[in-house]
């Protein structure tokens, strides 16, 4: 046998060991703390939904999980950070359909491409809308208030947060699948269309189902239908729309995504862990509390979803002849 060179012994031995370094480095992330951008400001759905998850990652990985909120430009300024931050792992998003979907699709300038800036996660949270209306509105159910619309054209006025969001994309869907005529009163965010809602100046709105389960459960308002594909365990009353009009789906999401290029494994560990977590009684109780569906998907199926709605909420955006403001 021919002597081997002492450098290629050396050579071998450093390759051995880098592999082992990282090896080790793969199974053991994360060693340091994690930061979770939150394009939103504390309160209502999205950050209790990512403490509620950090906190189980917290205890799952044996490290800090920082809750960093980013509010601004309707949710565009928290993604545009993750889309810049390093991908190392260590820099996380709670992404919203309605910062990777609906401004895209509304025709918003954004600093990011929601498709290729970002490495999917896993969605985890469906945020069901309501259609609530004011008691005074005769409708019962989504087919009477279709036909009052019908019968009274542009009578019944419609509230948002503002033009492009995802609820009032919703009444252009339903529009768009109806005939119906619903005048839209788009509004600086959701308080002010909450007040004129209670107090009768406007007749209905699209909304998350635990801001107005107080108010519903008041007297104050009725909610007359779910805009997500299947009731809720929380509403099992409530109808879904989709089963007077197949195919309405008016549901935004929550899920975890990294900037393009994050390692595979940190992927897989946190996919891993937010499988885990949707699994568990307690913590899907705990969700469910605060009006979210717990779900879980692969990065694959999270990152086809992205592509889809983009396709389908462009669609309702050309077809509702909607102009970003």
């Amino acid at each position: 046998m021919f002597a081997r060179s002492p450098w290629k012994i050396i050579a071998l031995i450093v390759l051995l060991c880098g592999g082992a370094i990282a090896a080790h480095a793969v199974e053991s992330y994360p060693v340091r703390p994690v930061r979770i951008i939150v394009p939103y400001p504390p309160g209502g759905t999205t950050d209790p939904t990512a403490r509620a998850f950090s906190t189980w990652f917290a205890e799952k990985f044996g490290t800090t999980m920082v809750i960093d909120n980013r509010p601004g430009a309707g949710s565009t300024l928290g993604h545009g950070i993750a889309a810049k931050a390093t991908p190392d792992g260590y820099t996380l998003v709670l992404g919203t359909s309605g910062g990777l979907v609906v401004s895209a699709a509304f025709g918003t300038k954004l600093s990011y491409d929601p498709v290729k800036d970002f490495t999917p996660i896993g969605v985890g949270v469906f945020v069901p809308f309501l259609i609530v209306v004011h008691p005074s509105v005769a409708a019962k159910n989504v087919k009477e208030l279709v036909d009052l619309a019908k019968v009274q054209p542009g009578k019944i006025n419609f509230a948002s947060p503002g033009t492009g969001t995802p609820n009032h994309l919703g009444m252009e869907l339903l529009t768009s699948l109806t005939g119906a005529k619903f005048t839209h009163v788009p509004y600086k965010g959701g308080g002010a269309a909450t007040v004129d809602l209670l107090a009768g100046r406007v007749q209905a709105i699209f909304g998350g189902a635990a801001p107005w389960q107080p108010h519903m459960a008041a007297g104050r308002v009725r909610a007359i239908a779910i805009g997500h594909p299947t009731r809720l365990a929380a509403l099992p009353d409530v109808p879904a729309i989709a089963e007077t009009y197949p195919g309405f789906n008016n549901t935004t999401w929550y899920g975890f995504l990294g900037p393009a290029g994050t390692p595979p494994h940190v992927v897989k560990k946190v996919n891993t862990e937010m499988k885990n977590a949707v699994a568990d009684a307690a913590f899907v109780k705990h969700l469910e509390n605060i009006g979210m569906v717990p779900t879980s998907t692969t990065p694959q199926e999270m990152g086809n979803m992205i592509r889809t709605e983009l396709a389908r909420w462009r669609k309702v955006v050309k077809d509702a002849g909607i102009k970003p403001e």
